[in-house]
């Protein structure tokens, strides 16, 4: 089956990439906007309008009380960006986290990041697609990315207060058929193709095709990377009033596991930035995804719109790894007193099995009704998630000893312990494995929700909201650990009510004025220490509260829209060390974040186009405590990993008129500034280990040499700065990619 599809992607997206000819060639139905299609005779008697996006309603989103930012297929075709990952580097408040060795997208939104062994939560079309293990998220599919910041427990359900990631993916439409397909080649011999492909038939359905493979080699040795997608989807208009829609996705991603390189004597940067310390010898990690969706749309006036959706996905992740060891005991890398007299890194070497099965049906019913001269603009929702995940890990790790391992270390003490010398590392040991974990956690939850946005005057919205959620949640460990310790089972039930308020003033077309609080909740993964009678404990989730004022701007004509934000959010129950059990870990921690951010897109006269932002971050421990992951202590004060007080973007473009052709130029700088590296570690001197700050530029032209070609090309890191893009400790570190360029032909019709 895994050949068939391969060979289907192969053949079907053999010239393709995320260039705008492409994203232009087919460019689906907005949400919320009508086109006409016509029947057989020639009459436009159905009229279409995309599906309205869930959890919003029909409320604009100028008059809503919290911070929206969008970047549209455009956008991201203008800067040739093609990873979820890259696209976030240009959102304000958003930074990069731990990526679980480049197989999954993980970030912060407002400084705050969720459980850091698990992949960022976003939605697909308002469902959830990234539980589970699907990989980095191609945009190949992607009409734009929806970044709602601020607390969206009310209608979302259990999150993390920064914010929402929703994803709205390209769909079907009806006025004419159209393609696009691209195919590119760059550094370390990268070749890259996508397709896009939209047919109407019979003038009340529509097929549309999107698909994209990437394969090539490096900067990383001994790293080549293979990833291709698909994604078909249908429309159809089963009458006037009402619209069926399906989507099928699928991804494959191999590469080696990469946990990146180790720092030198504190220095992030003191390795090459290429180097493996890894094992060649382990292969390939495997990702498989398969992804389903359904959404019924019926209207039943031009007030009223019910909503009818559910989502199946399934994902997999197999495969060997080799990862620098992270405990002081076990890693003489941390022993010593200098790296460069004894460069002997001890490593874990994993094998792992783990699959995931989500399922979610919703209900939404959505419209407006005045009562006198107020209007209500109302929402109802119910939904149920049942979400599965299985794990099964064999690991092998180094004795307690090895951090005694010296340079003068023997071959077969080297061996010992899997380690290798970072200055001079020779591969090739594959230590035999022993099972470690064995275990099924799931979750069956269901939520209603209710919203009210009211008009009390043209100018003065009022929103009122909740959403109540009810969450059963059960691990069942088949095996604890080598010893063969019998397997065990853990449950609970969680009941929460999550509240929102919010207000806004339209100060006239130019300026909204917005002010808005929530309380919200996440359940956290894994169990704790065994009560008295013997029995596991599972954790009580975290609880959030949020607090946001802003402003939302448009001038010149809405030339320039942007936002302001302020905000504050704060989370209790924390996983941190248990303090009276040692080894396990305890729901005592708090966290605070508050900030500033700034986003702003401007069209300027002679066709030049900007967009800026820039965030100001403060987010700290809030409670004394000991970190979960390697027992250091947590002060209160102390910053939060991977969270960079200070960032910002700026993308820029200018399009000239070549007689009847377009010239695009432009490019993009992002900045982000120092940030924590790991979490509780200081160095002697009482000093945290930090990422220094970093600051990248990108530049892009593109010119349509004829009415369907488009010849395209971009350099990133067009200075070639050295730098690290995230970390989860001092050798685990993610460093950035060197000056790399691609470029690329496309063709539409």
């Amino acid at each position: 089956m895994a050949t068939q599809w391969k060979m289907m992607l192969l053949t079907g997206a053999a010239l393709l990439t995320a260039d705008r000819a492409a994203a232009q060639a087919a460019k689906a139905i907005p949400d919320d906007q009508a086109g006409a299609t016509e029947t057989a005779d020639g009459n436009a008697d159905i009229t279409v309008t995309g599906l309205r996006q869930q959890y919003r309603g029909d409320v604009p989103l100028r008059e809503l009380p919290q911070s929206v930012q969008v970047l549209s297929a455009e956008k991201l075709a203008d800067a040739g960006i093609v990873r979820l990952d890259d696209a976030l580097d240009f959102a304000s408040g958003v930074s990069r986290q731990n990526n679980f060795g480049g197989f999954f997208d993980s970030f912060s939104i407002r400084g705050f990041a969720g459980d850091d062994n698990t992949a960022s939560s976003y939605l697909l079309n308002g469902f959830p697609a990234s539980r589970g293990y699907g990989g980095i998220r191609d945009t190949s599919n992607v009409e734009r990315i929806e970044i709602l910041k601020g607390p969206s427990s009310a209608l979302f359900g259990r999150g993390e207060p920064g914010g929402a990631i929703n994803i709205v993916t390209k769909k079907p439409q009806f006025d004419r058929f159209a393609a696009g397909v691209t195919a590119a080649y760059g550094t370390f011999d990268r070749f890259r193709g996508e397709a896009d492909i939209n047919a109407p038939i019979a003038g009340s359905v529509a097929l549309r095709v999107t698909g994209a493979y990437d394969e090539g080699d490096s900067f990383r040795d001994f790293v080549h990377f293979k990833k291709y997608t698909v994604t078909p989807s249908v429309l159809a208009a089963l009458d006037r009033d009402t619209r069926l829609s399906y989507e099928l996705e699928y991804v494959r991603q191999e590469a080696p596991f990469d946990r990146g390189i180790a720092a030198v004597d504190g220095d992030p940067q003191g390795l090459p930035r290429g180097l493996f310390l890894g094992e060649p010898g382990d292969g390939d990690i495997v990702v498989d995804a398969l992804g389903h969706q359904v959404q019924l749309q019926h209207d039943f006036s031009t007030r009223w719109s019910l909503l009818l959706g559910g989502s199946y996905r399934n994902t997999s992740l197999e495969g060997f790894s080799s990862d620098p060891e992270n405990v002081d005991g076990r890693q003489p890398y941390f022993s010593n007193a200098a790296v460069a007299t004894t460069p002997i890194l001890s490593r874990q070497r994993r094998f792992r099995n783990y699959d995931t099965r989500n399922l979610v049906f919703r209900a939404e019913l959505s419209g407006h009704l005045d009562t006198g001269s107020i209007r209500h603009h109302l929402l109802f929702g119910a939904d149920y998630d049942e979400f599965d995940l299985a794990t099964r890990q064999d690991r092998f790790r180094p004795g307690t000893g090895a951090n005694a391992l010296s340079a003068s270390a023997t071959p077969a003490q080297l061996a010992g312990a899997n380690a290798i010398n970072v200055f001079a590392p020779v591969y090739g040991n594959l230590p035999s494995l022993v099972p470690f974990t064995d275990q099924r956690e799931r979750q069956w939850s269901w939520g209603l929700y209710l919203q009210d946005q009211i008009d009390i005057t043209d100018a003065l919205k009022v929103r009122l909201g909740g959403r109540y959620d009810h969450l059963e949640q059960q691990v069942d460990f088949r095996i604890r650990s080598g010893a063969g310790v019998p397997a065990l089972a853990a449950r609970q039930v969680q009941q929460r009510f999550s509240p929102q308020v919010g207000i806004a003033y339209v100060v006239g077309v130019p300026l909204t004025l917005y002010a808005s609080y929530a309380r919200g909740f996440r359940a956290n993964a894994g169990t704790g220490a065994p009560d008295t009678r013997g029995a596991a404990t599972l954790f009580q989730p975290e609880y959030t509260q949020s607090y946001e004022v802003g402003a939302k701007f448009a001038a010149l004509e809405e030339r320039l829209t942007g936002t302001i934000a302020l905000f504050q959010l704060d989370k209790e129950n924390v996983l941190t060390a248990d303090p009276t059990n040692p080894g396990f870990s305890r729901a005592l921690g708090k966290a605070r974040s508050r900030g500033i951010e700034f986003d702003a897109d401007l069209s300027l006269p002679a066709d030049l186009r900007l967009a800026v932002t820039f965030a100001y971050l403060d987010a700290e421990v809030r409670a004394a405590a000991s970190d979960p992951n390697f027992g250091y202590q947590l002060r209160i004060g102390d910053p939060l990993i991977n969270i960079p007080e200070t960032s910002g973007s700026a993308l820029l473009f200018k399009d000239f008129t070549l007689g009847d052709r377009t010239l695009t130029i432009g490019g993009g700088v992002n900045y982000a500034g120092q940030r924590l590296g790991e979490t509780g570690y200081r160095f002697p001197d009482g000093s945290f280990f930090k990422l220094p700050a970093y600051t990248t530029i990108r530049l892009h032209a593109a010119v349509d040499v004829t009415a369907t070609v488009r010849i395209s090309g971009e350099v990133t890191n067009l200075f070639d700065r050295d730098y690290s893009s995230s970390s989860y400790s001092r050798v685990w570190i993610q460093p950035g990619a060197p000056r790399q360029f691609l470029v690329r032909a496309g063709f539409k019709i």
